[in-house]
């Protein structure tokens, strides 16, 4: 089965991600930029790959609009972003998100997964900068008995690197992919 693996990354959590995937499939990699529909056509299974900001998925419209020439394939989809994918509720949530994003057809052929990537406060734009600024002063606000594991985990580290990129989290999307060949 011949796989491509589509990315699109902000601070290089999801490319290293994507890489790592590549890899392990011995499939091409792509930057969501440098794709096309012809290019996304000659695959057989397809995975895009995007960094979660505020609810959306880096690249993911970009990526949609050269999706028609893949009807009916295989399509991985898989996110990376601060949130625990261990936590059902924040799976929960991401989901949603996605299911808002993307077309009903394109969402009915998917696959997620969710990985867990770095947030480098020193390293964050602007406006990153300020997302989480303003999401700490709002947690900040809240009864410290409400405040979930992960909030708490957020304040703890709030202005350091905190790093949760992990090749071995990958290995649930490569068994898929593989038994998907078989």
């Amino acid at each position: 089965m011949k796989t491509i693996v589509v990315y699109s990354s902000q601070y290089g959590a999801t490319e290293q991600y994507a890489l790592w995937l590549a890899e392990a499939l011995d499939a091409d990699l792509y930057a969501v930029r440098a794709i096309s529909a012809d290019v996304l056509g000659g695959y057989d299974c397809i995975l895009y790959g995007g960094g979660l900001y505020a609810g959306g998925v880096k690249g993911l419209p970009t990526f949609l609009k050269h999706f028609s020439k893949c009807e009916g394939k295989p399509l991985i989809l898989f996110t990376c972003g601060i949130a625990d994918p261990k936590d059902p509720a924040n799976v929960e949530q991401i989901r949603s998100q996605l299911h808002k994003a993307l077309p009903a057809n394109i969402a009915a052929q998917c696959t997620f997964f969710h990985l867990r990537g770095r947030l480098d406060y020193p390293h964050l734009t602007v406006v990153h900068r300020a997302m989480m600024a303003m999401l700490r002063k709002m947690l900040l606000k809240k009864e410290p008995s409400s405040l979930r594991e992960e909030d708490r985990q957020l304040l703890e580290t709030y202005g350091k690197d905190v790093n949760f990129i992990d090749r071995s989290e990958i290995e649930p999307i490569v068994s898929f992919v593989r038994r998907g060949a078989e």
